[in-house]
């Protein structure tokens, strides 16, 4: 599943592309993020607070369960997911917790989105979202997505370096893909679709990441009625079951970290001599 560190990782790439240096990499990140939450919580001077403050300091096992639980992922939105142009789907499935402790995810296909905070109200508003249905190495897939993300989204204009303090990050790992036996066979709040279809001619696919329907409070046919209209579909909306539709379900194990929470561990691991 996604954790913490992906997501440190990702503004790390960022932060660096942005700045035109070097990046820590994912195994130095999670080095030293071990290190910073093993670190004792004594206050820290500006703002007060502890150590830690606002970053989370999680126990793994338990970090697991509690996105075991939400995948839907409903504290941040990622509505207007971009896919890569590689998109063969793999043969992905995540099928134990056991299994996740034994084995951290090497590779996976994954999604990277950016969001801007309100300084006001707290809310969250896209700000760039690409991702890819085909496997990554996580060193390489995070890095890479996050910067073209930030970036390359033709939606949006590129992130700036001084965004960058506005910014949450959400990286989704993408397991269990599975063919839908019909265009309602699955589940809103536990599954993301990836949709594909023929109509006069021209062949149409868009996807949505597990928690865009929840955060929208779209039932299943306004869902796949936003989906067609994503994906480029003009025609009418009560006709929509007249479109052979193939849906691809899938599960998406998502975190998400906002910039201070990055900022207060890059200033930690300076402080140390570390970066």
């Amino acid at each position: 599943m996604a954790t913490v560190e992906h997501c440190l990782y990702c503004f790390e790439s960022l932060a660096a592309h942005l700045a035109g240096r070097k990046s820590l990499t994912l195994g130095d990140i999670e080095k030293l993020y071990a290190e910073f939450c093993e670190a004792d919580d004594t206050p820290t001077g500006q703002g007060g607070g502890s150590k830690m403050g606002a970053i989370k300091k999680r126990i793994p096992a338990l970090s697991r369960l509690a996105n075991a639980s939400s995948s839907s992922g409903t504290s941040s939105p990622s509505s207007g997911s971009s896919m890569s142009l590689a998109t063969d789907t793999p043969d992905t499935s995540m099928s134990s917790l056991d299994t996740e402790r034994a084995a951290p995810i090497a590779e996976s296909p994954l999604f990277v989105t950016w969001n801007t905070v309100s300084a006001r109200s707290g809310n969250t508003s896209l700000r760039g979202c690409i991702g890819t249905f085909e496997a990554q190495e996580l060193e390489d897939g995070l890095s890479s997505y996050a910067i073209t993300s930030a970036i390359h989204d033709m939606r949006f204009d590129p992130i700036s370096k001084r965004e960058l303090p506005t910014l949450e990050v959400a990286v989704t790992l993408l397991t269990d893909f599975e063919d839908c036996d019909d265009a309602m066979d699955w589940d809103l709040g536990t599954h993301g679709l990836r949709i594909s279809f023929t109509d006069r001619g021209r062949r149409y696919g868009a996807t949505y990441l597990p928690d865009v329907a929840a955060e929208q409070g779209w039932t299943k046919e306004e869902t796949l009625v936003s989906l067609m209209r994503k994906a480029g579909w003009v025609g009418k909306k009560d006709k929509w079951q007249d479109v052979d539709l193939k849906v691809v379900r899938y599960q998406g194990k998502k975190e998400h970290v906002q910039y201070p929470e990055y900022k207060q561990w890059r200033d930690w691991v300076e402080s140390q001599g570390k970066a």
